[in-house]
């Protein structure tokens, strides 16, 4: 199973490195629709991607070295989705916050699946 799960790695880094990461929601800002939620770690996408919401690829990317540290597998139950989100350079703080996020009301939850 290492040499699967250093594929799966492997791929990741390729997709993020041959992609355009776009931040449109800056660390400090508001979500455009949730007013009252702020973002405390910078959050955006890959260009040129498609995800389950017909939107790019989301990334959280955090202050750290710019690698892939880990993916967030999302289900939505307002939403009835799921979809993964891709972190890179998060430092250990940074995934503890992203994860909280992904996990503070019961309409959504997710699993933090670190390299």
């Amino acid at each position: 199973m290492d040499g699967i799960n250093e594929d799966f790695w492997n791929a990741m880094d390729e997709l993020v490195n041959s992609s355009e990461i776009v931040i449109d929601r800056p660390k400090g800002t508001a979500h455009p629709r949730y007013p009252d939620f702020i973002y405390k770690v910078d959050y955006g996408y890959l260009k040129n991607t498609s995800s389950m919401d017909g939107g790019g690829i989301d990334v959280w990317v955090g202050s750290g070295e710019k690698r892939v540290d880990a993916v967030m597998c999302i289900v939505d139950l307002v939403k009835k989705d799921s979809e993964i989100k891709i972190l890179i350079g998060c430092t250990e703080e940074e995934k503890a916050i992203v994860y909280e996020t992904h996990n503070e009301t019961p309409f959504m939850k997710g699993i933090l699946i670190s390299r």
